[in-house]
Parts: structure tokens; sequence; C-alpha cells
């Protein structure tokens, strides 16, 4: 076990860690931000995205100690409560059906808008890997150019 400390949403948090434990643990368990979901496990659905330096990434596939020195976001650190541009469209277009993949996608999106001012439909489909078994695809795409055209 080792003692790092993690850039988190601003602050500065520590934890006690294996060389190999997943940031997604270490968020989850350890700092006790339950925002970002356990979906498979291999970095393949997207729910425990979060931003590392302005890049998505998985955290579950994302050893803590490789975060260390990076700035991590998670949905947490959007907004202490909901009214963040990605998270306003989301709401306003009613994204969610079941709800469980959206703290990643929302962060995929926040990130991709964060490298593309006006995304297009190829951009989404490139950029946003996330997998949303709901299939809620369209409304997705939607609120991404909803908050595109409403950041404030």
């Amino acid at each position: 076990m080792m003692r790092i400390e993690l850039k988190i949403n601003g602050s500065t948090m520590s934890a006690e860690v294996d060389d190999d434990t997943p940031l997604l643990w270490v968020l989850r368990d350890t700092l006790k931000l339950k925002g970002t979901k356990y979906g498979c496990g291999i970095g393949q659905c997207g729910a425990c995205t979060v931003i590392v330096d302005g890049q998505t990434a998985r955290s579950c596939s994302l050893a803590a100690t490789a975060a260390v020195g990076l700035e991590v976001t998670t949905i947490e650190g959007l907004s202490a409560n909901g009214d963040q541009f990605v998270q306003k469209a989301w709401q306003d277009i009613r994204v969610p059906q079941c709800g469980y993949c959206q703290s990643g996608m929302i962060m995929a999106a926040t990130a991709l808008l964060g490298k593309k001012l006006f995304p297009t439909d190829e951009d989404i489909d490139r950029e946003i890997t996330n997998i949303c078994r709901c299939g809620t695809y369209d409304r997705i795409r939607a609120a991404i150019h909803a908050a595109a055209n409403g950041r404030t």
C-alpha cells in the first residue's frame, strides 16, 4: 500500500492504494464520490467516465497512481446542484431513461464540448463511445447540441 495525493474536482485528496487500484474504486470507496458508476470493469461501456486533464478517461481501467499530478473531474465537480450547461441540457431534453450511464455520458459530452464548440452529429458519433443500454442516443445527441447552443 502507498499513500497518494490526487487533485479531484479542484481539491487535493489523499488515499491509501495498491499500485494497481483503479481510480474508480478510489473515487467511490475511499473518497465517497459515488456519482462515477461501475459498469463493465474493462473500459468499454463508459459508465465510469471522468475527465482527466481535459480528456475522457475510463476510471475502471486507469490506475489511481497514474492520475497523480493530473486534474481529475468527476460528475460531482461539474456543479453542486446539477445546473452545469450539459447537465441542464440533459434535464431539458429528458435524456435519461434508467439513468445508469448518464454520469459517464455527461462527462464525455462535457469533454467533447471542451474541445469542439459546436460538434456535428459525426463528431458526436465518433467521440461519444459510451454505451446506453436504453438506447437514448437521439436524445443524447439532441442534448449535446442544446448544450453547445445554451452555454452560460
